[in-house]
C-alpha cells in the first residue's frame, strides 16, 4: 500500500470540525478532505471530484504531493472567492440537497468564482412555476410564483394569465426552511409569512434540486437587500443571520384549554423564534393558535412537569408555561421529547427581549 496523505487537512465546509482532526475520505482530484455524507456527493460528480479513503485505499506518491500542495484552506480560497453573503453556507446537519448543491455550486459549476453565474438568485427579479400544495385538498398544483426586490414581495398565481396574485408575501416578515421529511418531498421547501398579523405556512417543492435552492438562496438575497436599507449601519455578519432561520423545535404534544378542564389534544407544535404556533396537522396552511414566549425579565418561565391536580393527558412528560396572562399545559411522550422541548423554551427564555419584540408582544395581549 502506498503513502498516506494524512497531515494535509485544512477547514472545509465539506468537513464538520469534529472530524477534522481525522478525516476519513478525500477527493485527490480537488486536493481536499471530506466527510463521509459529503464523500457520497462528491461521487456522484465523477467527472470533477474522485474520492478515496484516507486509511483504505492505496495513495501513489504524485496524488500525496498533491494533496500536501493543495489542502482545504487552498482549495476554499480557490473556490469560495466570491460567495455572496447571503448565499446559505450549509452545516453538516442541514439537508442533503442543500449540502449537495452547495458542493456542486462550488466545485462543479463554479458558481463561487465566476459571479456572472449566481443571476439566477442575485438579480432582484425571479419567476418560475413551483408544485404548491392546496390548503383544502392537500393536492400538490403547479403555480406561477414572483419574487420582485422592487416591490418587496413574494407572489403566486393561481393560473400562470391570471392578473392578479392570489397572494402576496412581504419580504419584511417572509421566511424559507427545508423541510424534506414534513413535506414528503426531498427539496420541499416551507415558506411561513405574516397575514394579519398571524403565521401562514405554504408549501413548495421543485423537481429540479438546483432550482429550489436558487429559490431559496434568491429569497435570502431580497430580505438582505432589504435589511441593509432597513438597517442601514448593520454589517453583513449582523444582517446574514436574520435572512432565514430553521425552527428552534418542531413535533407533537398534547395541550389543554385556558380552563385547564378540558380534555388534552394532541396537536402539532412549531417553535419559531418568540412564536409556539400548534397545529392540527403539521402541514396545515394556518396555526389554530399562537402564543409569545418572552424573556424570564418579563414573567415568563419554563416548569418541568404539570400542576398535581391536572387530569386528562395520556402522555406522562409535562411541560408548564407561564407567561403573565396565563399558565399554558402541555405533554410530551417521552421523556427525550420533553427534555428538547424544555432546552428549547429555555432558550427563549433567557435571551433578553429586542425593543421590536415588545410591540410583537403588545400584539399577542391584545388578540381577541
Amino acid at each position: 500500500m502506498g503513502r498516506s496523505p494524512q497531515g494535509c487537512v485544512g477547514l472545509s465546509d465539506d468537513l464538520p470540525p469534529q472530524q477534522l482532526a481525522y478525516p476519513d475520505w478525500a477527493s485527490y482530484t480537488l486536493g481536499v478532505f471530506i466527510c463521509l455524507s459529503c464523500s457520497g456527493i462528491h461521487r456522484n460528480i465523477p467527472q470533477v471530484s474522485k474520492v478515496k479513503s484516507v486509511r483504505l485505499d492505496a495513495w501513489d506518491d504524485a496524488q500525496v504531493e498533491f494533496m500536501t500542495s493543495r489542502g482545504n484552506h487552498v482549495a476554499r480560497a480557490a473556490f469560495e472567492s466570491k460567495v455572496p453573503p447571503f448565499y446559505y453556507r450549509p452545516s453538516a446537519s442541514d439537508c442533503q440537497l442543500l449540502r449537495e448543491q452547495w458542493i456542486r455550486a462550488k466545485y462543479e459549476r463554479q458558481e463561487f468564482t465566476h459571479p456572472e453565474r449566481q443571476e439566477p438568485y442575485s438579480a432582484g427579479y425571479r419567476e418560475g412555476f413551483l408544485w404548491k400544495r392546496g390548503r383544502d385538498n392537500g393536492q400538490f398544483l403547479s403555480r406561477k410564483f414572483v419574487l420582485t426586490e422592487r416591490e418587496g414581495a413574494l407572489k403566486y398565481f393561481n393560473r400562470s394569465d391570471a392578473k392578479e396574485p392570489k397572494a402576496i408575501m412581504k419580504i419584511e416578515h417572509l421566511n424559507a426552511t427545508f423541510q424534506p421529511a414534513k413535506i414528503g418531498h426531498p427539496h420541499g421547501l416551507q415558506v411561513t409569512y405574516l397575514k394579519d398579523n398571524s403565521t401562514r405556512n405554504i408549501f413548495v417543492y421543485h423537481e429540479d434540486g438546483k432550482e429550489m435552492v436558487d429559490w431559496f438562496n434568491a429569497l435570502r438575497a431580497a430580505r438582505f437587500h432589504y435589511l441593509q436599507v432597513a438597517f442601514p449601519g448593520a454589517s453583513d455578519a449582523d444582517l446574514v443571520p436574520k435572512l432565514s432561520r430553521n425552527y428552534l423545535q418542531e413535533g407533537y404534544m398534547e395541550k389543554t384549554g385556558p380552563k385547564q378542564t378540558e380534555g388534552f389534544r394532541k396537536r402539532w407544535f412549531t417553535m419559531d423564534d418568540r412564536r409556539l404556533m400548534y397545529f392540527k396537522d403539521p402541514l396545515d396552511a394556518f396555526a389554530r393558535g399562537e402564543v409569545f414566549i418572552g424573556s424570564r425579565e418579563s414573567g415568563y418561565t419554563v416548569l418541568d412537569g404539570l400542576p398535581p391536580s391536572t387530569q386528562g393527558h395520556h402522555w406522562p412528560h409535562g411541560i408548564t408555561i407561564v407567561t403573565p396572562e396565563r399558565r399554558f399545559l402541555l405533554a410530551c411522550e417521552t421523556e427525550s421529547e420533553q427534555r428538547a422541548w424544555m432546552e428549547a423554551f429555555r432558550k427563549v427564555v433567557d435571551r433578553p427581549m429586542l425593543p421590536q419584540e415588545y410591540a410583537v408582544e403588545a400584539h399577542f395581549k391584545h388578540k381577541p
